[in-house]
C-alpha cells in the first residue's frame, strides 16, 4: 500500500482525481458504505440519484489526493490554491492579538486548507494516530510542514492549543467530529441529534480568539482548490446555544457544496449506551 500511495503522489492532479472519480464511483457498488451515504443524504433533506454519485466521486477524489498533498512539496502543493476568498477575515482576527480558531469541517479538502494556513502563519493541529507507522509517518511527514505542529488528542494537546492562542497564532479545531463521552454536547445537524465537541467554545472563552469557518473546495477537471474562509456571528458564552449557531453555519456551508462534504462519516452514531435526547430536534 505504502508504495501504491507513492505512485499515486507522482502522478497529475487531474489523472489524481479522475482515477479517485473511479474509486468512489466503485465504493458505491459496497452496499453497506451505499446505504450509509444515501441516509445521510436523505436526513439532510439532499438525496437524489445524481447527487449520491456526485458524493462518491467526491469522496473518491478526497482518498487519491491525500497521497499527493503529502508527499509533494510544500510550495507545490499550496500553489494548486487558485483562488483564496475571505483572507482580510484572518488578518483582522490576527490583529485582535488573541489568536484564530481555524474550524475545519469535513467539507472539500481539508488537508490543503491546512497547509496552506501553515505555510503562512504558525498553527497547531490535534492528530489521531493511525494504526500502521508506515501511514503515520507518512501522515506526520506531510503535515509537519511550514509552520504547523501537530499534537496529540490529550490534555497535553489541549493546553498546546490554547498556548498557541495566547502567542496570537492559529489552532486547528474539527467543528463536526462525534465526540468522545463527556467531551461534548448534544446538538441539531442536519435534522438529527449529533454529540458535538465542545472543544473550540472552551478555547474560544479562555482566548478571546475568533473563530473563522475553512473550506477548501476542489475545482473541476483537476484544476485545483478554492480556499473560502467565511467569518461567524459573535458566539454567546452558552455552549450550547453557541454550538447550534456554528452547526447552522456549517450547515449553510454544506448546502453551498453538498458534493463535497464527507457523507460517509458516521457523525450521529452512538456509543454502546449513549442515548441521544428525545424527539426530532428543534
Amino acid at each position: 500500500m505504502n508504495l501504491i500511495l507513492r505512485s499515486i503522489a507522482l502522478l497529475p492532479l487531474p489523472l489524481v482525481h479522475f482515477l479517485g472519480a473511479l474509486l468512489g464511483l466503485l465504493s458505491l457498488l459496497r452496499p453497506r458504505y451505499r446505504r450509509g451515504v444515501a441516509e445521510n443524504l436523505r436526513q439532510a433533506g439532499l438525496y437524489s440519484l445524481p447527487m449520491l454519485l456526485r458524493s462518491g466521486i467526491e469522496l473518491g477524489k478526497g482518498m487519491t489526493e491525500l497521497p499527493k498533498i503529502w508527499l509533494c512539496p510544500l510550495a507545490e502543493v499550496t500553489g494548486w490554491v487558485r483562488e483564496v476568498r475571505g483572507w482580510e477575515h484572518v488578518e483582522a482576527a490576527l490583529r485582535q492579538g488573541r489568536g484564530l480558531i481555524v474550524l475545519g469541517p469535513h467539507l472539500g479538502c481539508l488537508e490543503l486548507a491546512g497547509l496552506y494556513l501553515a505555510a503562512r502563519l504558525p498553527i497547531t493541529a490535534l492528530y489521531r494516530r493511525p494504526r500502521q507507522d508506515w501511514a503515520h509517518a507518512m501522515m506526520q511527514a506531510g503535515r509537519n510542514r511550514g509552520r504547523a505542529k501537530m499534537v496529540e488528542p490529550n490534555l497535553g494537546g489541549v493546553r498546546a492549543l490554547l498556548t498557541a492562542l495566547k502567542r496570537n497564532e492559529a489552532a486547528w479545531v474539527l467543528p463536526d467530529q462525534k465526540a468522545n463521552k463527556g467531551e461534548g454536547a448534544w446538538a441539531p445537524l442536519f435534522g438529527r441529534w449529533a454529540y458535538m465537541p465542545t472543544l473550540l467554545y472552551r478555547l474560544a472563552a479562555a482566548s478571546g480568539a475568533r473563530p473563522l469557518l475553512f473550506c477548501c473546495e476542489r475545482l473541476n477537471w483537476g484544476r485545483g482548490y478554492r480556499l473560502i474562509i467565511e467569518p461567524l456571528p459573535d458566539l454567546p458564552a452558552e455552549t450550547e446555544l453557541a454550538i447550534r449557531i456554528v452547526n447552522h453555519a456549517l450547515e449553510e456551508s454544506v448546502r453551498r457544496l453538498p458534493e463535497q462534504y464527507l457523507w460517509s462519516y458516521r457523525l450521529h452514531r452512538l456509543f454502546p449506551g449513549e442515548t441521544a435526547p428525545a424527539g426530532p430536534p428543534r
